[in-house]
């Protein structure tokens, strides 16, 4: 027996270290300017990680049959949060947008109620386009009905902010807020003078303490409230509502309920009188409901 290396092992040796080689990383997802949950911004009172510490061990590479050399074409399916009231009906709206809308594709910011009753329910639907500069986008109200476990889609609303107006300076102080999170449709309300100062000035309050996730403001909302025969105080642009605090989807089970607290007192502090949420606190302003288990809702007098 004997101890070189035979002319076939060196040149198997070679073809693997050339497949090695051809191995490359995976390149970052595309963000197309939509903030996302999951910020690396620390909490209110966080320490940031330490420099000099050692970052948490990356998982192993994986092969793919797919081919790497082009950006997908397609946003991610939209998927809602298994703590939801009904994730049937938002993932049932939020599909259905994202098969119909386009091109350009729209991307799903964030799926939530605007009403949900026992067989009906409204998901407001808030999307960015896909690709395109983070102004382009619309909220779209989805409306359903439920039978048995089934919904089915029977109506979509899309919103009509209205065309840009002279802006007040609250205005221009939320459109550069870098704490507070505005879609498309929301920014296009704002942009569009249709919301009342008492909102914006509420927005900025908050955004001194919270970064903010805005989901819907003025239009894309149900005019009434879902199911009755009340004016809702979005239409009139008295109200807006939060989908996110400080990172944290309101809806998720893991969101600490501190800081929900926290964010309920302080939207009172901000003159609102209707603040609705996954849970109530004492006093006359606050209610809850299936509806509003998945944001918070501030609603303004004047």
């Amino acid at each position: 027996m004997t101890h070189g290396w035979t002319r076939r092992q060196v040149l198997a040796l070679g073809a693997v270290t050339a497949t090695a080689a051809c191995v490359g990383q995976a390149t970052p997802s595309q963000t197309n300017g939509v903030t996302t949950p999951g910020s690396s911004t620390p909490e209110v009172g966080e320490t940031p990680t330490e420099p000099g510490t050692t970052p948490a061990a990356s998982p192993p590479a994986t092969t793919s049959t797919a081919s790497t050399s082009a950006p997908t074409d397609q946003p991610p399916l939209w998927q809602p949060d298994p703590n939801d009231v009904s994730p049937e009906a938002k993932a049932t709206a939020a599909q259905h947008i994202q098969a119909t809308v386009g091109p350009p594709p729209a991307e799903v910011i964030d799926a939530q109620y605007g009403g949900i009753l026992a067989n009906q329910a409204s998901v407001l639907v808030v999307t960015h386009q896909w690709g395109g500069p983070a102004s382009a986008g619309t909220t779209y109200d989805v409306r359903l009905d439920r039978a048995g476990t089934s919904w089915t889609v029977t109506q979509v609303l899309p919103s009509t902010p209205g065309t840009p107006s002279p802006t007040s300076a609250a205005a221009r102080q939320v459109l550069a807020d870098p704490n507070i999170a505005l879609p498309p449709a929301a920014r296009d309300d704002i942009n569009a003078g249709h919301v009342h100062d008492s909102v914006l000035n509420a927005m900025l309050a908050l955004a001194r303490t919270f970064r903010i996730g805005v989901s819907v403001v003025r239009s894309g909302h149900p005019t009434y409230v879902f199911g009755t025969a009340r004016l809702s105080d979005h239409p009139l642009g008295k109200a807006f509502d939060t989908w996110r605090i400080n990172d944290h989807p309101v809806v998720a089970a893991t969101t600490p309920r501190t800081l929900i607290t926290q964010y309920l007192q302080a939207v009172a502090s901000t003159g609102s009188y209707n603040i609705g949420g996954p849970f109530t606190l004492p006093g006359t302003p606050y209610f809850t409901d299936a509806t509003h288990h998945d944001h918070v809702h501030a609603g303004y007098l004047t």
